[in-house]
């Protein structure tokens, strides 16, 4: 049995009726359904017993009867209702309502409100229309007017439409921008507010005509919003509609450039017309003056030949350096002309030059030549392809110059060169031969020389030991003396006989890494020379040498020596060792001290056996060390020099070659 409330709902839903095609719906204040129809309560999935068992004797929830779900659906619906009671009216509201099957549907409700007697709000009274199709329909447009918006907006022509009225009902980007506005603020206005007043005068009358359905293109100049003068190609289209034309398309396509590119190719036209009449006058000239020259000079000869290797054109040079007529020659082959390089009498084989002409665009020939008396002559013959600009072979020219005279004096210098080479020979072996001699005597000197020494200081020994004591002191100096030359005689005689060993030793390059090698050395002499403080500077990447390791330990041994030797009287002594870059893959290594130094006046003896530049009682030494460095450099293909002042301190340099492991340098 159905409740008294439902009844009453029953009741009023069925007065306003159940089969209006509209939802109709009445909510109290707090949302609760006091009349609602079977239209609407189908869109909403329920029918009248699912709708009593919702009421259950009273009124039923609608955003539970309409499956409301969203906080900002029941906020809209609320702010409705408040509009009804305080104004009577509201503005209708498009609320999205929720079916049995989980999709929704838009409906729009037009509300009004029911008060009581007393004006109190009762309830509202909605009629609800479903608008899911036309909102449907109106995105679908929204959709297709913004693709439409955005293929415009990015066409780079400017576009719009004016209507009868010359109102803007529409315009891409480009056209706005083209004077400096959004398209939005475009729309909406007139002509008038968007040209230019200086542009009116001539676009009006254009205007009047595509409105009565003329279509219009011209080309027009204006200003640009930079204030450069554009071009453009002008549209005018007009909406022809049936029997009326309600308004018409502008299109505006930017030609600047295409203008300039005109101009630019109208003016080179011109100017390259006025280049070619020139040319021509000139080619012609220097076509004369070739002919001219190719006939009156006479070691050479030019002549042409055709892509088949015939000969096409016979100069009066070639006809006077060959001896032959032009009948005699035109038409064959360069076969006719020269012999085989290697100087037989045969023909030489004229396609293979061909064949290198056309691949390389050159070829030379030197060799033997025939004139057509049947004497020859020594030339010299350059082919080259000529090709126009498509590269295509038109023809060979060939430059034929007479070297009889030349050849002729190459032969003697050969022959002259090659008796200079015998005759080097033969002083080279001589000289070989007195280095091996003198190598020879000095080693042979120097070791009979050392009996005589033995001799000499046995006897001193003996003197010391028959003399008597009061003469003792006098005598003593003597033999002191006598000692001492005959220690220094001996030393002499050791520096002759290194000297010699070195002319003769052989010596077998290998990797020499100076780093180590300068490192040992310097160790040593520091050990030597305490308790004296020596400064060394000792350059960390040394490069790697060719050469002998003993040898050069020997040469830059006696170099640091005398380093360590000539700075004994400096306070702050300072030893330094680096390197240079080199010439022809050598390096340059230095030895700097700030020593006594010498005068470079008396270098020219530096390097000289037994030449000393400091006195012996000063500095002890014979003068053998840079002798012998020297030597030990020169036989490793390398050079020693020195750059010194007094009191400035010495710098000896030596270069030597840069040590190589397959192609790479250390």
């Amino acid at each position: 049995m159905q409740s008294a409330a439902s009844e009453q709902v029953t009741g009023e839903a069925g007065a306003i009726g159940n089969e209006a095609p509209c939802g109709l719906l009445s909510l109290d204040s707090a949302l609760r359904v006091r009349e609602i129809n079977d239209t609407l309560l189908s869109w909403l999935g329920r029918d009248r017993a699912e709708f009593d068992r919702l009421a259950n004797g009273g009124f039923a929830d609608f955003p539970t009867l309409a499956r409301l779900r969203e906080e900002s659906d029941l906020e809209q619906l609320r702010e409705h209702l408040r509009e009804l009671q305080t104004t009577g009216r509201a503005v209708p509201l498009q609320l999205r309502l929720w079916g049995k099957d989980g999709g929704y549907f838009t409906v729009e409700l037009v509300s009004q409100a029911v008060r009581e007697p007393g004006g109190r709000f009762a309830f509202s009274r909605s009629a609800l229309v479903d608008i899911s199709e036309r909102e449907r329909i109106e995105h679908q447009l929204v959709a297709r007017l913004r693709l439409l918006q955005a293929i415009t907006d990015r066409t780079p022509s400017r576009l719009a439409y004016y209507d009868t009225e010359l109102v803007c009902r529409f315009c891409n980007a480009a056209y706005a921008e083209g004077y400096g506005l959004q398209a939005d603020d475009v729309i909406g206005l007139e002509l008038a507010r968007v040209l230019r007043p200086e542009v009116l005068p001539e676009v009006l009358p254009r205007v009047a005509r595509v409105l009565n359905g003329e279509a219009i293109s011209h080309e027009a100049e204006r200003e640009g919003t930079d204030g450069t003068a554009r071009y453009f190609e002008v549209h005018y289209v007009p909406d022809q509609q049936k029997d009326e034309v309600p308004g018409f398309f502008i299109e505006l396509i930017d030609i600047t450039e295409r203008r300039r590119t005109e101009d630019f190719v109208f003016n080179a036209n011109l100017d390259l017309e006025e280049r070619v009449s020139q040319r021509s006058a000139e080619l012609y000239e220097s076509e004369q003056r070739f002919r001219l020259m190719s006939d009156a000079i006479r070691d050479h000869a030019i002549f042409f030949v055709d892509p088949d290797g015939g000969v096409s054109d016979w100069t009066e040079s070639a006809q006077r350096l060959f001896g032959m007529a032009y009948g005699q020659i035109v038409g064959r082959s360069l076969d006719a002309l020269f012999q085989a390089e290697d100087g037989a009498r045969t023909p030489l084989d004229a396609q293979l030059l061909l064949d290198q002409c056309f691949a390389n665009g050159q070829a030379e020939h030197q060799g033997w030549s025939r004139r057509g008396d049947g004497t020859r002559f020594w030339s010299h013959a350059t082919l080259t392809a000529l090709r126009n600009q498509r590269e295509e072979l038109q023809g060979i020219s060939v430059i034929v110059r007479d070297l009889t005279e030349s050849k002729r004096l190459a032969d003697v210098t050969a022959e002259l060169h090659r008796e200079l080479e015998l005759r080097v020979q033969q002083r080279t072996a001589q000289l070989d031969a007195a280095h091996r001699e003198l190598d020879a005597f000095s080693y042979t000197v120097a070791h009979d020389l050392r009996a005589p020494l033995r001799h000499i200081n046995q006897f001193v020994s003996l003197t010391q030991e028959v003399l008597e004591p009061e003469a003792r002191h006098e005598l003593l100096q003597y033999q002191a003396s006598i000692a001492t030359a005959a220690r220094r005689m001996s030393q002499m005689i050791d520096g002759l006989l290194e000297f010699a060993r070195l002319g003769r030793v052989q010596i077998a390059p290998q990797p020499v890494p100076l780093t180590p090698l300068m490192l040992g050395i310097a160790g040593r002499l520091k050990a030597q020379s305490e308790p004296r403080v020596i400064q060394w500077s000792i350059d960390t990447m040394l490069p790697t040498v060719a050469g002998d390791p003993i040898l050069l330990a020997e040469v830059f041994g006696k170099l640091l020596d005398n380093a360590v030797k000539f700075t004994r009287r400096v306070e702050d002594a300072r030893i330094e060792i680096g390197h240079l870059p080199g010439t022809d893959g050598n390096v340059i290594v230095f030895v700097r001290d700030n020593g006594v130094g010498f005068d470079m006046e008396r270098a020219k003896t530096l390097f000289l056996m037994f030449q000393r530049q400091h006195h012996s009682m000063d500095y002890e030494g014979i003068g053998m060390g840079l002798a012998l460095a020297q030597r030990i450099v020169q036989r490793h293909d390398g050079r020693i020099w020195c750059q010194s002042a007094p009191g400035e301190g010495c710098t000896f340099f030596v270069e030597l070659p840069r040590a190589v492991t397959g192609n790479t340098k250390y």
